[in-house]
């Protein structure tokens, strides 16, 4: 997968976010090899429940405004004009999402790593905690104090080394899985 920042012409080409340029394809098989690239299957429910995500007013219609109440707080840079880009359909629904995927392809694709990418926009293989003090404000949790900072730290540090890796946030979003799937028995 290409990594660029906003690209010129699309909007904030001073934005310093690395926006991740991929393609989806309905079918592929995750963790399987398929012509020599690996794949993420797309189901029509994960693409329902994405678009639900976004759609919080439950309108089933999606417009910029939608992506940018659930993304700003993790693109604070990303302007109007790109939300425009993303949604440029007035009546963007569940459908116009199923469809633009049925003819692309996602390879070589880690949902996880791209979601950590966020949080380590130094690619240091650290959570930035910085980042995540910011992030946590932006939705909503409040200022952090160190405190508030070094537990969440801890909690999220698996191996015990006092920074959040790739895999403590693998193992952080898998336990919350694991809890998700025994709340919903």
């Amino acid at each position: 997968m290409e990594d660029k920042t906003s690209p010129k012409g699309q909007g904030g080409a001073s934005s310093p976010i690395p926006y991740p340029r991929f393609n989806v394809k309905k079918g592929d098989w995750r963790g399987k090899e398929k012509e020599g690239q690996m794949g993420v299957k797309i189901t029509r429910e994960e693409v329902e429940s994405a678009f639900a995500f976004f759609d919080v007013q439950g309108k089933g219609v999606l417009r910029p405004k939608d992506l940018k109440a659930r993304l700003g707080a993790f693109y604070p840079q990303m302007t109007n004009k790109e939300y425009r880009f993303l949604i440029s359909e007035p009546n963007f629904t569940v459908d116009t999402l199923w469809n633009l995927l049925d003819n692309n392809n996602i390879s070589n694709f880690d949902p996880v790593k791209e979601a950590f990418r966020v949080y380590d926009p130094q690619e240091s293989g650290y959570v930035d905690p910085e980042v995540l003090k910011s992030i946590m404000s932006r939705m909503g949790y409040g200022e952090m104090t160190r405190e508030d900072m070094d537990v969440l730290i801890k909690t999220a540090d698996v191996d015990g080394d006092g920074k959040i890796s790739l895999e403590d946030f693998r193992g952080m979003l898998n336990f919350s899985k694991h809890i998700d799937e025994q709340q919903s028995k």
